[in-house]
C-alpha cells in the first residue's frame, strides 16, 4: 500500500489535497503517471493538511459573505424596463446576463449560471427568479417587466 496526496480530484477516491492510502498498483500504473497524485513524505503531508486549512478557511470566509448576499437580494423587487411592440410585445426577451447586469447596477456582481430562470421571459408582468449562490445558498427576487415609457 502507498501513500498518497491527490492533486487533483479522482471520482470515487477523492478532492484534491486529501491523503489517502491506495494500491501500489493503482498508484504506480495510474495515478502518479497521470499526475493525478504524488508520492506522500513527511514534508509534503504536513503541506497538504496545511492547505487543505487554508482553503477551508476560504470557503467559510465565501460561505459566509455568500449568505450576507442572499440576506439581501431575498425578497427584493427589481424594476426592469424594456421596449415593447403591438400589443405589448417584447422586443426580445429578458435573459439572464441582463438580470445579472442589473444586480450589478444594484453593487451584486453574480454569476448570470447562477440565475435560474423557469422559461426566457417574453412579456411583461411579475416573474420569481431563483438565484443559485453557493451549495445550498439561494435567494428569490421578484422582477417586474415593465414597459419602458415613451417619451
Amino acid at each position: 500500500m502507498m501513500k498518497i496526496i491527490l492533486q487533483k480530484d479522482v471520482p470515487h477516491l477523492g478532492e484534491a489535497g486529501d491523503i489517502k492510502i491506495v494500491a501500489d498498483g493503482y498508484a504506480r500504473n495510474y495515478l502518479l503517471p497521470n499526475k493525478f497524485a504524488e508520492r506522500a513524505s513527511e514534508g509534503k503531508t504536513k503541506m497538504a493538511l496545511h492547505q487543505k486549512k487554508l482553503a477551508e478557511i476560504k470557503k467559510d470566509k465565501r460561505k459566509k459573505s455568500f449568505k450576507e448576499i442572499s440576506k439581501t437580494l431575498e425578497g427584493k423587487v427589481y424594476e426592469f424596463f424594456v421596449k415593447t411592440g403591438e400589443n405589448d410585445k417584447l422586443y426580445g426577451s429578458v435573459t439572464t446576463i441582463d438580470i445579472a447586469n442589473l444586480l450589478k447596477k444594484d453593487g451584486i456582481e453574480i454569476d448570470k449560471r447562477k440565475i435560474e430562470l423557469p422559461e426566457h421571459i417574453k412579456a411583461l408582468g411579475e416573474y420569481k427568479v431563483k438565484i443559485k449562490l453557493e451549495e445550498g445558498i439561494q435567494a428569490h427576487v421578484k422582477l417586474k417587466i415593465q414597459k419602458e415609457p415613451v417619451e
